[in-house]
């Protein structure tokens, strides 16, 4: 049975209590805390490895071996395994009755996983993985959505050294092969299709695409997630694997790693070239995890009685961090509740109830979403009430793109009315890029509705002006000035780590600028106003604007073409999409229909824009390159003198058109 909040001592309090007796180290308030966090790095981050007791069987020479971004060495000399770390607590937890997963997906088909299960099924993946011949660095790459069976691929391919990266089914092929092309996966584990939105969608002809596109694979394993469909040729059934159990599964255990090994490829896109391939290590991600996980969000583990009967919830697919985040809570032996489906129900019966019904019928009491769900959720005056059993809920986690005040607001009220005084909002934001994130909340901080309460431990985050200063009240540039574990190890295939320093580093060396606009007031509490440079961002989910003008200006009506994300504090998302067409041609309903398409079907639905605008020109500089980022802050409010240097382009002509744009579109301005 899980705690209520009353009965809970918050794990931030339990930790500060274990630095006050094993370090002698007692702080007057959380500021305290947060400073001698980030500028004691060593210290901080050895109390992390003591207090969740991670293991090695070699000792570390150092904390930081060596300092400075990018590069930062950690722990040098222990080994680590993610795998490891998670089945450490099968034992245990199913003594406690605990399971390991808790499932469900738009069929109805409800699963709970048990933990030896869970571990049995990751030592039969790996074994086969390994008799495939499968090596410590090589990569194995997934199309899966949602499911259980997702998360024991990914724990059996890091069990045995192999480096995992997947992306979702709702992705077209054009992006999952612009991912999974420059990084040459010896192995495919796919499924042959999805249900979303009461739709079966097969998948199967994509998936032989796949294969035939990707000739370093050697190997396919295919789900049969729906079931009933002709099999995918030369593809051996994953459920079929995973059903051994013989002396060799249990005799089974992971393989201990150098810290830094890689653990997984994550993709976050830029505004120009492919997607970028992010490397990321066991040891980073697994001690950032525990540390987020539990002192942050509060998420306590499952079976011991700081956090007993903890369900821990974040709604996601395979294609958002999000989704690493809620495998993370394995990490600390909680139970992670899934859903694989659509969270508004189908197109022809709206329906914002759910996740709620999913979370009231599986007993989360950690309930995470994108802010945009929660904003859809009071748009369509969804009546929590009617989920009794929602009560068990202690906290709404939030992310992926600013939350407004009234959304916020909206929460604590429909708790309030389910008999919860005050519903704990932990909004969050961080990023694909390093895997965690700068801000966030602390259980026993205030909380003000529109803001977050704290910059997270170990995260020297500040705000910059524009002559890079720190500033305390004002909106500036994110900024982190010390490195932090998780960080990338590397991008993939990137010589002289050329993108990685462009990506993070170009506009202040060795200090990572994260991209987002962030205000930070002199309580410690933060804002995030959305995104700084060019870079999409649909509800958390990133795309380079580079990626939709490959399947848009693919069209023969289309000569060039220009998009922006208007995301910005409280507002919901609305991007515009600006084309040139060739002469004689007229934007249409059917054109329309079909950019649409190309989105669609070449991204993701979620990429489809909110508009399409014919202009006679995209206002370029004088080298060619497009000016989004100067006409999206015009867009926003901000005046033209201020953006743009008309001496700068090559075509300043065009700008009228663009400023009668703005101001007509005022309603949507900064303030």
């Amino acid at each position: 049975m899980a705690q209520s909040p009353a009965q809970r001592t918050p794990q931030i309090t339990l930790y500060l209590d274990w630095l006050r007796t094993e370090r002698g180290l007692a702080f007057a308030d959380y500021d305290a805390l947060w400073r001698w966090s980030t500028t004691d790095l060593a210290g901080f981050w050895q109390s992390i490895w003591d207090y969740f007791a991670m293991q090695s069987p070699t000792p570390h020479r150092a904390v930081l071996g060596q300092g400075g971004m990018p590069g930062a060495q950690w722990f040098p000399g222990a080994q680590t395994n993610y795998a490891h770390q998670v089945l450490r607590h099968v034992d245990a937890a199913h003594a406690a009755g605990c399971p390991a997963i808790v499932s469900d997906n738009e069929r109805g088909q409800r699963r709970e996983m048990a933990w030896p299960v869970l571990r049995r099924q990751v030592a039969a993946l790996a074994l086969h993985l390994k008799a495939q011949g499968v090596q410590p660095g090589d990569r194995v790459a997934a199309y899966l959505p949602n499911i259980p069976e997702t998360m024991v691929a990914f724990l059996a391919t890091a069990s045995i050294g192999a480096v995992w990266s997947v992306c979702a089914p709702d992705m077209g092929q054009a992006a999952v092969l612009d991912r999974f092309r420059q990084i040459e996966p010896v192995v495919l584990i796919a499924c042959d299709g999805v249900t979303y939105g009461g739709r079966d969608l097969d998948r199967t002809a994509t998936v032989a695409e796949l294969r035939a596109a990707l000739p370093s694979v050697r190997h396919l394993l295919v789900h049969e997630n729906l079931g009933g469909l002709a099999s995918v040729a030369g593809s051996q059934a994953l459920a079929a694997v995973l059903a051994r159990d013989d002396d060799a599964t249990a005799a089974f255990t992971p393989t201990w790693l150098p810290f830094d090994h890689p653990l997984w490829i994550v993709y976050s896109s830029g505004t120009t070239g492919l997607p970028k391939p992010i490397v990321h290590g066991h040891g980073g991600i697994v001690i950032v995890a525990l540390a987020l996980s539990t002192l942050h969000n509060d998420v306590g583990c499952s079976y011991r009685d700081s956090g007993r009967g903890e369900r821990f919830f974040w709604y996601s697919t395979t294609g958002w961090i999000m989704w690493n985040c809620q495998v993370g809570g394995l990490l600390t032996g909680t139970t992670c509740c899934i859903y694989d489906g659509n969270p508004g129900g189908t197109r022809e019966a709206p329906d914002w109830g759910v996740l709620w019904r999913f979370a009231e019928a599986t007993g989360v009491t950690f309930f995470g979403a994108g802010a945009a769900f929660y904003a859809n959720c009071m748009k369509a005056v969804v009546d929590l009430a009617r989920f009794p059993g929602l009560a068990r809920v202690r906290t709404l986690g939030t992310t992926g793109s600013p939350l407004s005040e009234d959304v916020q607001r909206w929460g604590i009220a429909e708790f309030q009315k389910l008999g919860v005084p005050e519903i704990w909002w932990c909004n969050i934001s961080g990023g694909t890029d390093f895997a965690g994130a700068f801000i966030g909340g602390l259980r026993t901080l205030p909380q003000v509705p529109g803001t977050m309460q704290c910059r997270m431990l170990g995260s020297a985050v500040e705000a910059w002006n524009e002559a890079g200063q720190g500033v305390i009240g004002e909106v500036g540039e994110l900024v982190c000035t010390q490195p932090i574990p998780s960080m990338p190890l590397q991008f993939w295939n990137d010589p002289g780590n050329a993108r990685y320093l462009s990506s993070y580093f170009d506009m202040y060396p060795g200090v990572w600028r994260h991209g987002d606009w962030l205000r930070i007031d002199a309580d410690g509490s933060c804002v995030i106003y959305g995104r700084s440079d060019a870079t999409i961002n649909r509800h958390g989910l990133r795309m380079g604007t580079s990626e939709i003008y490959s399947a848009i200006e693919a069209l023969p009506e289309v000569l060039d073409a220009m998009v922006v994300d208007l995301e910005y504090l409280g507002r919901d998302s609305w991007m515009p999409l600006f084309v040139v067409l060739r002469p004689g041609l007229v934007l249409d309903d059917a054109l329309k229909a079909r950019l649409n398409d190309a989105v669609r079907h070449a991204l993701s639905p979620r990429f489809v824009p909110d508009a399409i605008h014919q202009v006679d020109e995209i206002p370029r500089t004088l080298s060619g390159k497009k000016q989004e980022l100067p006409i999206k802050k015009l867009l926003l409010g901000q005046p033209i003198d201020k953006v743009l240097n008309r001496e700068a382009m090559a075509n300043p002509g065009c700008l009228d058109w663009y400023v009668a744009f703005a101001r007509a579109h005022a309603a949507r301005a900064m303030p």
